[in-house]
């Protein structure tokens, strides 16, 4: 051998030619059952190949490779082996010039054919597997990187080498749960097909470049879908946690969008296989972190929403298609819904990824789904069609709650503008409670930014805030504006919840929540004082209660007030307040438990059959709360000025399930304002010389107004001070008259001719003339 050796590298023009030979001769061997010359040559022909690196070994090579595919070819398991480990060695050779013709194809499929071996010797089929899956990693290594050899990223290879692999991984799961223990396992059987399959599928993945991904990914998902690995999902989440580790980062989204699109072909499989890619496009996002969703964010939430939306009208209909017809698939409602918990998960999972300012782009545009009974969004009719706008509300809300959970925001202009937040809080006046519930806690994420939330899940009378232990912090000026743009539709929200009849406990603990939070996170003196007020008129509803409240609903109201206002006396540290407010509580511990939120907000209260003869000592007074928080500073005027919410067409509409409905009030509204008799004035035709008319009247009028302006002026200038103050002194008595008019017509509005408006939420309410179209003396208008 040495000799062979010697001469091989000193004639390196001859190895053709003892390759040949060698070559001829275990073809030879092999036919003949000589298996001994069998390895003398293959050693041989290993030893040259190791020794010889020069330039015409590529003529070496193709009689190699004959003979290793001669001896895999063979039946006989030792052969197979052994021209897989000559492969694996010829596999590690750098070789200085690449091989234009050369072809693996063989060897992959072989390879592939060896990794499915079923042969009956557990010990030789698992030797035979392994020799297989080192083969395919040898051609990975040999032709990955040389951009002139055969391209194994081509689907025909990738579709043999992964499933090949998976199989080995698949294997391994079902053998390892039947075996007793791993510590069991010998020296010899630590390495593995599993461990071995594994280890190549890293290596493949790893020197994936940038166009190769689709490829590599879709063996995985045909291998999963044609082996039912979606459920149980374990094996498949395993599956893509190599995979996301394994690629370099830059690409992870390639995968997330695959799976995806995957997700949309299987959009009419069984429930369970769909909840399965869902579960696996949740852990896949985890790990890619911030690169999960790439360039098209919205993309990735649309798909998400879109299936979300399907399983809804599946679990509806009852079928996959739009027609029940015979042979269709049963669905199971309880399947579909834990789809739907799945895609939930996995929304909240991807926006978590996101930067602050894609996580509110995303929150616009899934409220921008979200069916709402206005007059821009038609909403499906029918018994079917409220169903499945009410479950898509459902679902959607969920969602944007998923989203929103742990969304950290500095301002909250940014984080809530006015577009969403009255889409948001358009679903706060539902009749549907869970839809009201969701609203109050996604407006409770935006705000709790300190992490007060949990701190408040009990509502309670404390005498001692101190043990909360609460984050304060001063409110900024953007939060300032924020309230000043938006407290009163946030308040007028609040109230309006609190007199709805199908309010239960979680209802009263987020509002109170709620209230909390705002005080915390959101207060300065203004603030405190509306909110007060706020509160001071919920206590008024359950003590009026015009809107025939169950006694159940006016305790929880009694008892949310005293909570808050027991809180707000603590952060606002005015003894007296304090002291008027613990005062009452005292009394109500003595006389009216039902009225404290201790026994209320349990799991049996203890009511009272009748509400209407309590004395005022168990009532929170407005003209003593003004007097003594007036007395530190605090706008009394503002504070004994009872809270009136603002009515406005949006809480109105948003009562209405249909489109119908809405489009009728509207008609029913402007044909009130506008009598039947009245007829149209017949429009004016223009012309050119109207409209030369209307240009130079324009002009003339500017003329006489700068002319009025000049004279008061001067007047003002030159008139002595008699007629002057003669003159004012008459203005300011018409001026009185007329303020006193209107405040007539404000106080006592006249009865309309046509009756009253019935509102959404019960209230009769009298048409008065709006603010904005009374006419005010010129010295009101400034």
């Amino acid at each position: 051998m040495e000799k062979l050796t010697f001469y091989a590298l000193s004639a390196p023009e001859k190895l053709d030619r003892i390759g040949a030979y060698l070559s001829e001769r275990l073809i030879r061997d092999v036919s003949r059952h000589r298996y001994g010359y069998v390895c003398i040559a293959m050693e041989a022909l290993d030893q040259l190949l190791m020794a010889c690196h020069c330039q015409s070994i590529n003529l070496f090579v193709e009689s190699f490779l004959k003979m290793v595919a001669k001896l895999l070819e063979s039946e006989k398991p030792n052969l197979q082996i052994l021209g897989t480990n000559s492969f694996v060695k010829f596999a590690n050779i750098e070789e200085d010039t690449p091989s234009y013709h050369r072809s693996y194809d063989f060897f992959v499929s072989r390879f592939s054919e060896m990794c499915h071996s079923s042969h009956d010797d557990p010990e030789i089929r698992t030797k035979i597997r392994m020799s297989g899956i080192k083969g395919l990693q040898g051609v990975v290594r040999k032709t990955v990187n040389d951009e002139l050899q055969a391209n194994i990223w081509d689907p025909q290879h990738m579709d043999k080498i992964v499933p090949s692999l998976l199989f080995n991984l698949q294997h391994a799961e079902e053998a390892e749960s039947r075996s007793p223990s791993p510590l069991q396992a010998t020296e010899k059987e630590k390495e593995s097909p599993a461990e071995l399959a594994e280890r190549c599928l890293r290596e493949l993945l790893g020197r994936a470049a940038y166009g190769n991904i689709k490829n590599a990914i879709k063996p995985v998902l045909i291998h999963l879908d044609n082996h039912s690995l979606w459920e149980p999902k374990i094996f498949a989440v395993r599956c893509f946690k190599i995979i996301m580790y394994s690629i370099q980062p830059q690409h992870s989204h390639l995968v997330i969008q695959q799976l995806l699109g995957h997700l949309d072909a299987n959009s009419k499989s069984a429930a369970t296989v769909r909840a399965g890619i869902v579960e696996v496009l949740s852990e896949a996002a985890v790990i890619a972190a911030s690169g999960s969703v790439g360039p098209t964010v919205l993309e990735v939430f649309n798909t998400l929403l879109r299936q979300l939306r399907l399983s809804i009208d599946y679990e509806l209909t009852g079928s996959y298609d739009c027609a029940i017809s015979i042979g269709t698939k049963i669905i199971k409602e309880h399947e579909e819904r834990m789809f739907q918990e799945a895609v939930i998960k996995t929304i909240g999972t991807f926006a978590s990824t996101l930067p602050t300012y894609q996580r509110s782009e995303v929150m616009l545009f899934i409220m921008s789904k979200v069916p709402l009974p206005s007059l821009h969004h038609a909403l499906d009719t029918g018994k079917a069609g409220e169903n499945r706008n009410r479950l898509t509300q459902i679902m959607l809300l969920k969602s944007l709650l998923q989203v929103s959970i742990g969304f950290q925001c500095t301002n909250m202009l940014t984080a809530l503008p006015s577009s969403f937040l009255d889409r948001l809080l358009s679903p706060a006046l539902m009749e549907d409670p869970e839809i009201r519930l969701f609203v109050l806690e996604i407006l409770i994420s935006f705000i709790d930014r300190q992490g007060n939330r949990h701190k408040f899940s009990t509502v309670s009378t404390i005498s001692d805030i101190s043990v909360l232990k609460l984050k304060v912090d001063k409110c900024s000026r953007q939060d300032t504006v924020f309230m000043k743009k938006h407290a009163q539709q946030l308040y007028r929200h609040i109230y309006l919840t609190c007199k709805e009849e199908g309010n239960l406990q979680s209802h009263y603990e987020a509002l109170y929540s709620m209230l909390a939070l705002i005080s915390i996170e959101l207060a300065n003196e203004e603030v405190v004082v509306d909110l007060i007020r706020l509160v001071l008129a919920v206590q008024e509803v359950a003590q009026i209660n015009e809107d025939n409240l169950p006694v159940y609903n006016r305790c929880a109201l009694y008892a949310l007030c005293a909570a808050y206002l027991n809180l707000i006396s603590q952060l606002t540290t005015v003894p007296a307040f304090c002291q008027h407010i613990h005062e009452v509580i005292d009394m109500r511990q003595k006389e009216a438990m039902y009225l404290l939120p201790e026994d209320i907000f349990v799991e049996r209260p203890r009511l009272t059959r009748s509400l209407d003869r309590l004395g005022p000592e168990v009532l929170f007074r407005q003209s003593k709360i003004s007097e003594v928080l007036g007395g530190s500073g605090y706008n009394s005027d503002r504070l004994s000025t009872p809270y009136i919410p603002q009515l406005t067409d949006e809480d109105r509409l948003s009562k209405r399930k249909s489109i119908g409905e809405t489009i009728s009030l509207q008609v029913e509204v402007e044909s009130r304002n506008s009598p039947e008799k009245e007829e149209r004035a017949p429009a004016e035709e223009i012309t050119y010389e109207t409209l030369k008319k209307a240009i130079v009247d324009s002009v003339a009028v500017e003329e006489q107004e700068r002319e009025r302006r000049r004279q008061v002026v001067e007047k003002f200038q030159k008139a002595p001070f008699e007629e002057i103050a003669a003159h004012c002194g008459a203005r300011a008595t018409l001026l009185q008259s007329k303020l006193n008019q209107i405040f007539e017509i404000t106080i006592r509005p006249p009865p309309s001719p046509s009756g009253t408006i019935t509102a959404a939420y019960g209230q009769p309410q009298n048409h008065s003339i709006p603010v904005y179209e009374m006419k005010f003396p010129d010295l009101c208008v400034y």
